[in-house]
């Protein structure tokens, strides 16, 4: 009909995602993206922030002499 023909040409100049290879991309990272996983490796980060965090506290609470090799012995046992 006429009028969609009238939306066709307005809209004719949109790039699809077959005829621009970069909107192909887009539309395939779009389709592709898991939100869970990225949840997933942000909180495996976040522990292990937590994890470094926590062994520099105990690391300062300590009176270590760091020349002597039986005290670094000692801590290298416990890590």
């Amino acid at each position: 009909s006429g009028c969609d023909s009238f939306i066709s040409s307005q809209f004719s100049f949109i790039p699809t995602a077959s005829t621009n290879p970069k909107a192909a991309l887009k539309s395939k990272i779009v389709a592709e993206f898991r939100p869970q996983s990225l949840i997933d490796e942000l909180l495996l980060y976040k522990r292990s922030e937590d994890q470094i965090e926590l062994k520099e506290k105990q690391l300062s609470t300590m009176r270590v002499d760091v020349c002597s090799t039986e005290t670094l012995k000692c801590l290298k046992g416990k890590a």
